[in-house]
């Protein structure tokens, strides 16, 4: 596939766009953090090993649906 550069940003390569959407994706909805529980009905927050893991997964989402090729 060959890339399409933009107006704003000529050079800009998929995995860079796919980056810019899982930060969008992930600092707007707290993707990977898990939710805080009060009392005992919940597991505590996630390691730093589980939140990079689901933010690893995110980028893999975000990367297979920018290089998604159109119908």
């Amino acid at each position: 596939m060959a890339e399409q550069p933009t107006e704003n940003h000529p050079s800009r390569n998929p995995d860079e766009v796919a980056l810019e959407l899982m930060k969008f994706v992930a600092v707007t909805t707290g993707y990977g953090k898990g939710t805080p529980t009060a009392g005992f009905g919940g597991k505590g927050p996630r390691s730093a090993e589980e939140y990079a893991d689901s933010l690893l997964e995110l980028f893999e989402r975000c990367r297979s649906i920018v290089r998604k090729e159109p119908n």
